[in-house]
């Protein structure tokens, strides 16, 4: 009689499992992958993070870091940063591009200049960003201006949320901060929407 033959499980490999695949950078969910959107001559609300064992990047040492950088790459390849705030963990900008193209190469250039900046006042290696910078193309003089004064007023935002007293003045971290001496942090907008358009909504404090 012939004896039948067993079957032997197949260890299956993939699919969707708990613990399974890379590791977050960070625990906040990640930007997605995808296309960015296109666009041409656009103003943007960009953000960016920073990996946790980064340090704070409101310190003397890490913003003045930063300063070296954002004079170094506020504008390039059409690309124009005007307004920027920076918190512990994250930055916030409000910029001009051209295109999604030279938005990105713009984007890589600062975060590059970035992290080698601050890597060598940590005294470490490797990453600084913890993931993609997110982009949100402005389009309206309305949502430009509130984008604007969301940025400069971030601090106020983040102590509101903490339940802290709001803090007064201008935030010395931001792009409307008063600046002693040294190269502009910010390149002046040179398209309608951040240079005609927001002063109907914000008078010419937060236009720039």
């Amino acid at each position: 009689m012939k004896k039948a033959q067993q079957e032997l499980p197949f260890r299956q490999w993939g699919g969707a499992r708990r613990g399974a695949g890379r590791k977050r950078k960070s625990a906040r969910p990640n930007v997605p992958h995808r296309v960015r959107g296109k666009f041409r001559n656009g103003a943007l609300h960009v953000t960016v993070r920073i990996r946790r064992e980064v340090w704070n990047l409101r310190t003397h040492r890490c913003f003045r870091a930063l300063r070296y950088a954002l004079a170094r790459g506020c504008e390039r390849f059409g690309f124009r940063l005007v307004h920027f705030s920076v918190q512990g963990n994250h930055m916030h900008y409000i910029v001009e591009a051209p295109d999604a193209e030279s938005l990105g190469r713009a984007m890589k250039g600062l975060e590059v200049r970035m992290a080698r900046a601050l890597n060598k006042v940590m005294r470490r290696r490797g990453p600084v960003f913890a993931d993609r910078y997110h982009a949100h193309l402005l389009t309206s003089p309305r949502e430009a201006a509130n984008a604007i004064r969301y940025v400069l007023e971030n601090r106020v935002v983040h102590a509101t949320r903490n339940g802290d007293p709001a803090p007064s003045g201008v935030d010395p971290c931001c792009s409307v901060a008063r600046q002693d001496c040294g190269p502009p942090l910010v390149a002046q907008p040179r398209w309608w929407m951040l240079r005609v358009g927001v002063l109907r909504r914000t008078g010419p404090v937060l236009a720039a």
